[in-house]
């Protein structure tokens, strides 16, 4: 099985049904952003254990949450919970730049060699930090995802969105969310429910706990 095996299945399926997220997958291979143990299920659909109790998303959940958040080409994106790196590559094969935070040292150094493999690392700036706070120094963000489940959307997030920006952020229980939709808008703060999902928990200053 190949790369482009794994997208015509997401499009059979119709998880992704957009032109740029198409060629966003079609330009960034997951097999490279998983471990040696698991690279044999790279391009199966399921989530994938990448060490320190965090996981890769199943290619389904990634590629409904790039639809859902509908980056352009111009756009300013933050991404909570950087991980193996592969959200955030994808993110930059279809935004202007991509700023992504990673709470776990080991994780963030995993990421950066991964990213070697992705002709658009140069778009990426990758910060160790508590991405539950988001990221201050270069807030506006015309969109924002978060890849881990928040208790509660939370706040300096949706400050950091720019007028007119979109978010997609699981929000619930520690391992149990509801996929939110969070739009800025000129008369308020617009949410909108997508459906069930499951992520590892947001650990942070606004998330399930603080360690």
């Amino acid at each position: 099985m190949k790369n482009e095996d794994l997208v015509e299945e997401l499009i059979r399926q119709k998880y992704i049904t957009s032109e740029r997220v198409k060629q966003a997958f079609l330009s960034v291979d997951r097999k490279f952003f998983v471990p040696k143990d698991v690279k044999s299920r790279a391009y199966y659909d399921d989530p994938l254990p990448i060490g320190y109790n965090q996981t890769i998303s199943s290619p389904s959940i990634v590629a409904t949450m790039l639809e859902l958040l509908d980056v352009n080409e111009g756009d300013k994106v933050l991404e909570v919970g950087t991980g193996s790196g592969y959200n955030a590559c994808l993110l930059a094969a279809m935004g202007r730049v991509v700023y992504t935070v990673e709470r776990v040292p080991q994780l963030r150094d995993f990421a950066r060699k991964n990213m070697e493999n992705c002709r658009f690392h140069d778009k990426i700036m990758l910060i160790l930090g508590d991405g539950s706070v988001g990221y201050g120094v270069e807030a506006p963000f015309d969109k924002i995802m978060v890849t881990c489940g928040a208790p509660e959307i939370p706040k300096p997030l949706v400050e950091q969105l720019s007028p007119g920006g979109r978010m997609v952020i699981p929000v619930g229980s520690t391992f149990f969310q509801e996929l939110y939709i969070v739009e800025k808008r000129d008369d308020g703060i617009y949410r909108k429910i997508w459906g069930d999902v499951a992520f590892v928990p947001m650990i942070g200053k606004h998330g399930h706990r603080w360690a």
